[in-house]
Order: structure tokens, then C-alpha cells, then sequence
């Protein structure tokens, strides 16, 4: 069995859409799976994501090319949208 790490990461003012094509992107990286989690806001702010954040898995000895395709992908989206935020996840 294949030891796997989670982590969270958030950009407050990302759209659903971009979210949606972030994870898009990182499941097509080997070794890598990916989802979004849901906003837990209890008001509303025009400004503010309709999500959460997004989760990414990557299985814990994933080569340097995942690793290096990951962060790519993760760089992109970040220079364009504001600097991605690791999160805190309750399990």
C-alpha cells in the first residue's frame, strides 16, 4: 500500500471556475489526485470564493517530475490569482 500526504491550499477571492480547472489540471499529473472543499463561511461577501480551497494528494515517495509538474501548475494559477494560502483542515 502507498503512503499518501494531503494538503490544503486556498485563494480567498478564486473563483469556482478557476478551482475547478486547478483541480482539472492536477489530476492529470501521475500520482497526483485533487478536490474541493467546501466554503464554510456563514456570511456572504461577493468578494470571496465560493470555495473553501482545494485538496491535493500526492502519494508520499512521488517522483521529482510529479513534484516539479505540481508546483508548475500551483505557480501559474497563483501568479495570476494572488498567492496560494496552505489551510488548515479539520478531519
Amino acid at each position: 500500500m502507498t503512503d499518501r500526504s494531503r494538503q490544503y491550499f486556498s485563494i480567498s477571492t478564486l473563483p469556482l471556475t478557476v478551482y475547478r480547472e486547478v483541480v482539472a489540471h492536477l489530476r492529470q499529473i501521475d500520482g497526483v489526485d485533487a478536490g474541493l472543499l467546501p466554503q464554510t463561511a456563514t456570511d456572504f461577501d461577493y468578494y470571496r470564493s465560493q470555495i473553501g480551497g482545494l485538496w491535493i494528494e500526492t502519494a508520499t515517495e512521488a517522483d521529482a517530475t510529479c513534484r516539479s509538474t505540481l508546483e508548475r501548475v500551483l505557480a501559474y494559477y497563483g501568479d495570476r490569482f494572488g498567492p496560494w494560502q496552505a489551510i488548515e483542515v479539520e478531519s
